[in-house]
């Protein structure tokens, strides 16, 4: 469900692959699902317009097309009807986005209010007793990130202080003072809102922005301060790893910080429609209908974008550890690759995976359940054979500072994942 930047660097990706007997892309425009389908040429493919909005139709939807899997690609404010409509017609269900959150009525940056994904984690039971998965947060972050942390908790530590997600880039935009290179509306919603943080064996909430820090991404793309912001991981880890602090900081920028805030100031973030003249119309859609779509500025951009899970605590030997697991895509390789721009591709890879290894059984269970609820290392070997390797960089423990980069990243299994954890376990 959504032919948009993410959906559409979907089909590209899934084309390769052959676990799959047929993909239905359904967007409320079916010309932009059609133009797609279209550019693949495959007959495994087709395009349907549909309305994310409307639970109804997408039940029929599901039932006329026999869907096994309904692979919510739209943004998160369709999330509980997808969520619902893939319950109610059988069908297991995959996001990227969970259910949105609602800040404290009374303490917005001390305590949380609805967490994002606890409208979907309520109906746990349903699923568990409808014998169907919902995988929910399976992108990149969440998603890979989360596959991440499994992984060091599996393998790598006896014990973990810290799980932080950290994301920076150096990516440019030519010929736009301001264009994110992400759907704004979702961006809006998760920078804006109180971040949250696990911390002691409960969650707490902080103000926008807050806890900078400069982190060293790999690959040349260098030291970016990044700062706290709500994201799905920080709710998603503590349920499956044991980690005394998880945080998600990413790294915006001052002047895409000072952009947001004055959005912010001016009312424009706002989801609730208001009248103006004759029309009624949200301000944030507003905002997001003057900027150009994300997945059509992959020709505009140069750089890199990097996705990873710093964490940090005692090794399996007893030692203080810490390692950066990270994901690098270079826009210029997936524009020529996939004709798809850095940021969605990155985003779009993984529930690929996920879907195949659902597809084959190496993945399987009932109930909402996130990435980290599976074996972490199926996905990272599938993950290295679509041709986007992963890698991890040990830090020195204390400093935050890179202390080697090694095992590069080319194709390749895990080797030896009992007997070898001092090396880049990456190919």
């Amino acid at each position: 469900m959504g032919a948009g930047g993410v959906g559409s660097a979907v089909v590209p990706i899934a084309a390769r692959r052959d676990f799959f007997e047929h993909i239905v892309v359904a967007d409320y425009k079916q010309s932009r699902a059609a133009e797609v389908v279209a550019t693949i040429g495959d007959p495994r493919f087709s395009a349907i317009e549909l309305d994310a909005s409307d639970q109804a139709a997408v039940e029929a939807a599901l039932a006329e097309h026999r869907c096994d899997v309904l692979f919510n690609a739209v943004d998160p404010r369709f999330t509980m009807q997808l969520f619902r409509a893939a319950l109610n017609t059988g069908a297991h269900y995959l996001d990227m986005a969970m259910s949105l959150s609602r800040p404290h009525p009374h303490k917005p940056y001390e305590l949380p209010g609805i967490k994002l994904g606890d409208e979907q984690f309520a109906m746990d039971g349903a699923w568990r007793d409808s014998g169907r998965l919902a995988l929910v947060g399976m992108g990149v972050e969440p998603g890979l990130a989360d596959v991440f942390a499994r992984y060091a908790a599996d393998h790598l530590f006896s014990e973990i202080e810290e799980v932080g997600v950290r994301d920076g880039s150096n990516l440019v935009v030519e010929g736009y003072d301001f264009a994110p290179t992400f759907s704004i509306w979702t961006t809006i919603e998760e920078c804006l809102n109180p971040p949250v943080v696990w911390e002691n064996g409960t969650w707490r909430t902080t103000e926008p922005f807050s806890e900078p820090e400069v982190f060293d991404f790999p690959e040349g793309i260098g030291p970016v301060e990044c700062v706290n912001v709500e994201h799905e991981e920080v709710l998603l880890v503590p349920r499956w790893v044991d980690a005394k602090r998880v945080t998600f900081k990413y790294g915006l920028g001052q002047e895409f910080i000072s952009v947001l805030k004055t959005l912010r100031k001016l009312g424009l973030d706002s989801a609730d429609k208001i009248r103006v003249g004759g029309v009624e119309a949200a301000p944030r859609d507003v905002v997001a209908a003057r900027l150009p779509d994300p997945a059509t500025l992959g020709d505009r951009m140069r750089g890199k974008t990097c996705a990873g899970t710093w964490v940090k605590g005692t090794g399996k030997d007893g030692a203080p550890r810490e390692v950066y697991l990270y994901h690098v895509v270079d826009n210029e390789w997936s524009m020529r690759e996939y004709g798809s721009q850095a940021v969605v591709w990155q985003t779009a890879v993984h529930p690929v995976v996920a879907l195949e290894l659902l597809a084959t059984g190496v993945w399987s269970g009932t109930g909402v359940l996130g990435p980290e609820a599976f074996d972490a290392v199926p996905f990272l070997n599938l993950l290295n054979e679509y041709g986007s390797p992963w890698g991890m960089r040990e830090e020195t423990p204390g400093t935050g500072k890179a202390r080697q980069e090694e095992g590069a990243r080319e194709a390749g299994r895990i080797p030896e994942v009992a007997q070898r954890h001092d090396v880049l376990l990456s190919a």
